[in-house]
């Protein structure tokens, strides 16, 4: 090995085990709520059962305005800011709520589609919420529009620097030996098994971290969201996703100082959204405008629909019932559906239930690197101090 590479790969070690002592322990969260997350759907279908389906009836199907409004003379909820409806007849609605004046956020219900009957708040909601916030931007605040958004995308970018150090630090001097990349040395003890340990099953997990964070940093840094929309959409369509929003009218701004403004509904919006997806569609959520916009989100899935990013999305003007836009997820392009699905690229999910699950573990073994990586550095030290030279030596003969 020349002397080139040997002071390469030291300055190497340094900044891995610099950048890796000084943000370990957040990894380390951000590995375990991520794995918590990972079935969230399913377990929180398995806790919620009960509510969450009701017996099929022959009556009619109340319209969303119809249930939210018997759902809130129910019991004091707030307002409604999104439904979740479903073809299904046996399935529920479920109804989530604005936030109050003090920001926080009444628990959402799920009600009988035939009788507006309030079966219950879903359990686990409040637990899972907490934990994606701790996820996203560590429960600082402003959530993301604070500053926990950019030290997660920071962090992120220091994984990759980890990541790629990490890999030129352990090229064995037999790349070709598949039982030097991929096998783990048990039988050692110490350092040895510590540091077998840490750049084996490092090895194993290096793909699913690049995806991650590659896929995490679009919800970090807009910079880095619209290179990738420049990236991969046509540009029509990034044009369009990057130009802001138009300024309000002078009519509304009038409207509003009347107080005359009239509180939004669903119905004429779930009518229109019905004449064009017909039976077509298996679940749409309709969520309302949270500024003084008329245009509602509508995102629908389709009944052979599996992943959560597969959806079509609709903006539906609440007041005239007119299509703003539509957004079909059969017209994107390659590169759109990548976009579309990072949600589910970065979670594992487009490769099914044993994606979601290689990627919960990668994730759950966050700590193991803190560990051994810890372990490392300190007997590295203790091994340093023991190999220096003593301070004086006896002269031959003496």
């Amino acid at each position: 090995m020349s002397e080139a590479w040997r002071a390469t790969k030291a300055v190497l070690l340094q900044v891995h085990s610099v950048v890796g002592l000084a943000l370990a322990l957040l990894w380390a969260v951000v590995g375990i709520t991520g794995a918590t997350m990972a079935f969230e759907d399913e377990i929180g279908a398995s806790l919620n059962a009960g509510i969450m389906h009701v017996d099929a009836s022959a009556t009619r199907r109340l319209t969303p305005d119809e249930l939210v409004a018997r759902v809130q003379a129910a019991g004091d909820f707030g307002k409604a800011s999104a439904v979740t409806m479903a073809s299904d007849p046996s399935a529920a609605v479920h109804i989530r709520f604005a936030r109050t004046e003090g920001g926080a956020r009444p628990s959402s219900v799920y009600a009988d589609p035939y009788s507006a009957h309030v079966l219950g708040s879903p359990r686990g909601e409040d637990f899972f919420a907490t934990v994606r916030k701790l996820h996203r931007w560590l429960l600082l605040p402003g959530d993301g529009n604070g500053y926990g958004r950019k030290i997660t995308g920071t962090a992120a970018i220091c994984l990759i620097v980890m990541l790629i150090t990490g890999l030129v630090l352990r090229w064995p001097h037999r790349a070709r030996s598949v039982k030097m990349w991929l096998k783990p040395n048990l039988g050692l003890r110490g350092r040895g098994l510590h540091r077998s340990l840490h750049a084996i099953i490092g090895t194993w997990v290096l793909p699913i971290y690049l995806v991650m964070t590659l896929t995490g940093l679009t919800y970090s840094f807009e910079w880095y969201k619209d290179g990738a929309k420049w990236l991969l959409a046509r540009s029509a369509a990034t044009a369009a996703a990057m130009q802001p929003k138009p300024p309000r009218s002078a009519a509304d701004a009038k409207t509003d100082a009347k107080g005359d403004v009239k509180p939004l509904t669903f119905d004429r919006v779930w009518t229109t959204f019905l004449q064009q997806e017909g039976s077509r569609y298996r679940r749409a959520l309709l969520t309302l405008p949270a500024g003084a916009g008329t245009a509602v989100r509508v995102r629908s899935w389709a009944q052979d629909s599996s992943l959560d990013t597969v959806r079509d999305e609709f903006r539906i003007d609440a007041v005239t019932g007119r299509v703003i836009s539509a957004d079909l997820y059969a017209d994107k392009t390659l590169g759109e559906r990548v976009l579309a699905s990072v949600l589910d690229i970065h979670r594992g999910a487009i490769l099914g239930w044993p994606g979601k699950l290689a990627f919960m573990l990668a994730a759950a073994l966050m700590p193991l690197f803190t560990v051994t990586g810890l372990l490392l550095y300190l007997s590295r030290r203790r091994h340093r101090r023991l190999a220096h030279p003593p301070v004086g030596r006896l002269v031959p003969g003496e």
